[in-house]
C-alpha cells in the first residue's frame, strides 16, 4: 500500500510540473496580462473604496477587477480600408480561437482595396499593465479621473464623488444615429451607462464586437450596462483602449505609444492627460480656453488620484485647452 501511495505521489508532483510548463509556454493558459504588473497589485479594495468614498455599490472593487481580467482574455486586430471600412478580428486569449466579428460590406469594393491597408491590434490585457509601474499608476490615475468625472454627483472640487451616477440623469433622449454596421434596435435607447458614459447604438454595437464577438448583445440589451457592473467596467475599458476612427486611444496616449503628427501638432494636440479628455469629450471641453470647469473638474481628479497613488506627473499637458477637436 505504501509504494502504491508513493508512486501515486510522484505522478501527482510530476503533472504538477508539466502544467506549470504549460502554463509558462502558452497554449491555452497563456498568461492574459502584459507585463504582468496587474492593477490589484497597486490597487487594493481599501484603496479603491478611499479613493472613491460615495461610490454607489454597483460599482465595486470586485466587479473592477472582474472586468479587468475577463477583458485580458481577449485580443482584437482591427484592419482598415479607405479611412471607414474595417475587418474586426476577435480572438479568445483563454481558447486561442479567432473569428472575424465584423467585416463591412465594402470591405471587396475595388475602391476600398485600392486604398492601403491599416492595422493594430488591441490587447485588453494591457489596460494599465503594458509598461513600467509608474506608467500604469499613471494611466490608472488618468482612467479614475474621467470616470470620476462622467460619473460623479456631489460638491465641486471636493473629488470624493465619483462612481455615483449608473447612468445619466436624462434617459428620454434614445441617442441614436445613422448606422450601417450597427443600427439601432427598435424601442432601445442608447443614452451614456458605465463607467464612461457609453452611449449610441454605434458604440454600443462596436463594444458589443469586441467584448462578446457579438454586435447585437448590447444593441438588443444596451441595459446590461446599467444593471450588470462587471460588463460596465467592461464596456469603459474597452473605451479606453480601443482608438476611433480618427482619434488615438486613451491607452496609447498616457502610456506614450501616441505621438503626434505635424498636423496634430499644428493643431496643439500633445501626448499628455489633456489628450484623453479631447478623445473622451472633446467637442464640448476642449479649445475653449483654460477656464472650461469640464475640463478642469476632470484635471483636478486626475492630481487628485495621483496623489491618491503616490506618484506625480511633473510634465503633463493636461489641459486641452488650446487642442483642436475631431470632427
Amino acid at each position: 500500500m505504501r509504494s502504491t501511495f508513493v508512486s501515486t505521489k510522484i505522478i501527482l508532483i510530476i503533472l504538477f510540473i508539466f502544467s506549470l510548463q504549460s502554463f509558462k509556454c502558452g497554449g491555452t493558459n497563456t498568461k492574459p496580462f502584459g507585463n504582468n504588473i496587474q492593477v490589484n497589485s497597486f490597487l487594493n479594495e481599501k484603496q479603491f473604496n478611499d479613493f472613491f468614498p460615495q461610490h454607489d455599490k454597483f460599482y465595486s472593487y470586485a466587479a473592477f477587477i472582474k472586468a479587468i481580467r475577463q477583458m485580458g482574455l481577449i485580443r482584437v486586430k482591427v484592419v482598415r480600408r479607405a479611412v471607414s471600412v474595417y475587418q474586426i478580428t476577435r480572438t479568445d486569449k483563454n481558447t486561442g480561437k479567432s473569428a472575424v466579428v465584423r467585416q463591412d460590406e465594402d470591405w471587396n469594393e475595388d475602391w476600398a482595396k485600392k486604398n492601403p491597408d491599416s492595422a493594430y491590434t488591441i490587447d485588453y490585457g494591457d489596460f494599465c499593465n503594458e509598461k513600467d509601474i509608474l506608467t500604469n499608476k499613471k494611466e490608472l490615475a488618468a482612467f479614475f479621473a474621467n470616470i470620476a468625472h462622467e460619473t460623479r454627483h456631489g460638491e465641486n472640487g471636493k473629488y470624493n464623488d465619483g462612481l455615483m451616477l449608473i447612468h445619466e440623469s436624462n434617459t428620454s433622449l434614445p441617442y441614436i444615429a445613422d448606422n450601417d454596421n450597427y443600427p439601432p434596435v427598435a424601442g432601445k435607447k442608447y443614452y451614456g451607462r458605465g463607467p464612461l458614459q457609453l452611449s449610441y447604438n454605434g458604440n454600443y454595437g462596436y463594444a458589443s464586437d469586441c467584448i462578446f464577438g457579438n454586435k447585437m448583445v448590447l444593441l438588443n440589451n444596451p441595459e446590461l450596462v446599467e444593471m450588470d457592473p462587471v460588463i460596465a467596467f467592461k464596456v469603459a475599458i474597452y473605451f479606453w483602449m480601443t482608438p476611433q476612427t480618427l482619434k488615438p486611444s486613451a491607452h496609447d496616449v498616457m502610456i506614450g505609444k501616441w505621438q503626434p503628427s505635424a498636423s496634430d501638432k499644428a493643431k496643439g494636440r500633445a501626448p499628455g492627460f489633456g489628450m484623453t479628455i479631447n478623445i473622451i469629450n472633446g467637442a464640448v471641453e476642449c479649445n475653449q480656453g483654460d477656464t472650461m470647469f469640464s475640463m478642469n473638474d476632470r484635471i483636478g481628479f486626475y492630481q487628485h488620484f495621483l496623489q491618491k497613488l503616490g506618484i506625480n506627473d511633473p510634465n503633463c499637458a493636461c489641459s486641452c485647452g488650446k487642442m483642436q477637436v475631431y470632427q
